[in-house]
């Protein structure tokens, strides 16, 4: 299952709003960085038929099933830090990230 707090449903509503179209976001993980994987966040247009869908606060969040493994039980939000801001996933079953914090290994 993955969740997303409501300041994270709050900004994908917007983000797909000015975006005017989009059934939800898609999130997964692709091999990159020094750690080994990298998360990946993009609008879904067309629904494929493996998805799994989590809906939460009225957004609808996408995961295929290679992406689930590594992923499920995941919170996403969003936060600001100073200057930066972005989407954040706490996943346990992160074992080690790297030091930018671009990458984890599970």
């Amino acid at each position: 299952m993955i969740t997303i707090t409501s300041n994270a449903a709050d900004h994908i509503r917007n983000f797909i709003a000015k975006r005017g179209k989009g059934e939800g976001i898609r999130i997964g993980v692709k091999t990159s960085g020094c750690s080994g994987m990298a998360y990946t966040l993009e609008f879904v247009d067309d629904i494929q038929p493996e998805d799994q869908v989590f809906e939460q606060d009225g957004v609808k969040v996408f995961v295929d099933p290679k992406s689930l493994v590594y992923l499920d039980g995941t919170q996403v939000d969003y936060a600001k830090d100073g200057l930066q801001e972005g989407f954040k996933f706490e996943n346990p079953n992160v074992k080690e990230s790297c030091g930018c914090g671009e990458s984890f290994h599970v």
